[in-house]
């Protein structure tokens, strides 16, 4: 036999009742896990290359990079408006091919390249005396590449009838994932004092960047129609989804309905990085310094990563 496209679900649930092998992009388990183990081997790879180049053994190195790891939803987002305007008719800015270097797994190789050009140059500026500190235009060319892509979301949203802007779910967001982290880590040092010792501040951020990941997905997933008057999202990671679906089975139909299926993510995301900022302590740092940075920034991008990409494309709809 051979390859048939389908379009929509419809056609996809007829198939597979027919007996017939259904493929659907999107993530799956093996993807997912695939990613896990290339990223791993990444982060090796970098420790090397930081070395090499004697940078990032500093706590300065996290925070400049900051922008960056809101870059990388944002870009993503870029794209999810591309695909909203090949469904309107309409010529995205970056048409396909070019377009894959803004999708899983390419865009982690595009943001990682940016992010180290702009590393090597800032270092460049600092060591030829042009700046006395890299952390500044390291930080300021995260933030500069990050307004563009914000900015061309918003000129989609002023300018066209696919992406619209809900400003209703961007604060909310950020003020329900700044709360939830307020209360988390009073809760954990509270109970573990401990937990604030190797990580001070850039554990609070770990945690921040994690609760915007869950509560973007809460908003996303169920409260939409409420906030916005359109449609819920649906879960684009293997993770969330196999909560929110296990959710929906196990808790009643009444709570659900009024609950919703997708806060126990919260729940998870903000357990799970508290749990990490824990492990870490003070001897990490000494023993290796740049192994344990890159560590705390991977921990915090796969976090605020996907979390910024769920909650701009909330925002603006797509």
């Amino acid at each position: 036999g051979g390859t048939t496209l389908l379009d929509g679900s419809a056609a996809c649930a007829e198939a597979v009742d027919a007996g017939a092998v259904v493929a659907s992009p999107g993530y799956t388990t093996v993807s997912t896990v695939s990613y896990v183990i290339v990223l791993l081997g990444m982060l090796v790879g970098v420790v090397f290359l930081l070395r090499r180049l004697d940078i990032g053994n500093e706590l300065r190195f996290f925070y400049a990079l900051f922008p960056f790891m809101l870059l990388g939803g944002a870009l993503r987002t870029v794209e999810d408006a591309g695909i909203a305007a090949m469904d309107a008719g309409v010529e995205p800015l970056i048409p396909f091919p070019a377009s894959a270097f803004l999708i899983s797994p390419f865009i982690y190789f595009t943001v990682f390249g940016a992010t180290l050009a702009c590393v090597v140059t800032a270092y460049g500026l600092a060591g030829r005396e042009i700046v006395d500190d890299y952390a500044r235009p390291l930080f300021g060319m995260g933030v500069g590449a990050l307004a563009l892509a914000l900015g061309y979301l918003s000129y989609l949203a002023a300018a066209t009838d696919y992406v619209d802007f809900y400003p209703v779910v961007l604060v909310s967001t950020l003020v329900i994932a700044t709360l939830a982290t307020a209360v988390t880590w009073a809760l954990a040092t509270r109970y573990e004092p401990t937990v604030r010792r190797g990580t001070g501040f850039a554990g609070i951020l770990i945690i921040w960047g994690h609760a915007v990941d869950g509560v973007a997905n809460v908003i996303g997933l169920n409260w939409m129609p409420a906030l916005t008057g359109t449609p819920n999202l649906v879960p684009k990671h293997v993770v969330n989804a196999l909560i929110v679906d296990w959710t929906g089975r196990l808790l009643p139909d009444s709570v659900v309905a009024v609950t919703g299926d997708a806060w126990p993510f919260l729940l998870v995301k903000l357990a799970a990085a508290t749990f990490v900022v824990w492990v870490f302590n003070g001897e990490m740092f000494e023993e290796s310094p740049r192994y344990t940075l890159m560590l705390l920034i991977t921990v915090l991008a796969v976090g605020l990563g996907p979390g910024s990409r769920d909650m701009l494309r909330a925002t603006f709809g797509i």
